[in-house]
């Protein structure tokens, strides 16, 4: 099972959470492209873009933030992280 744990962060306290699960035989880009968008969905977010920062910080440690630079819209809150928490 695929499990990923996004966050909204606000002065260093998560305001919000999600875990997306995918069980699917896609590869691990496309669950990480869909869980993104399902949890986008559920915090009424637009989808986030990906800078070569956030990509290089998710291949080392299965973990990155998207901040006010990711989104094109104003967000209410510091940073957006994602993490793999099982694969």
């Amino acid at each position: 099972m695929f499990r990923v744990w996004f966050k909204i962060i606000a002065d260093n306290h998560i305001i919000q959470d999600a875990v997306v699960e995918d069980s699917s035989n896609e590869t691990r880009t496309h669950k990480i492209f869909r869980a993104l968008e399902e949890a986008c969905s559920q915090f009424d977010l637009g989808q986030p873009v990906w800078l070569d920062a956030t990509v290089r910080d998710f291949q080392l440690h299965s973990k990155a933030r998207f901040y006010q630079d990711n989104f094109i819209e104003h967000i209410a809150f510091d940073y957006m992280e994602i993490q793999v928490i099982a694969e």
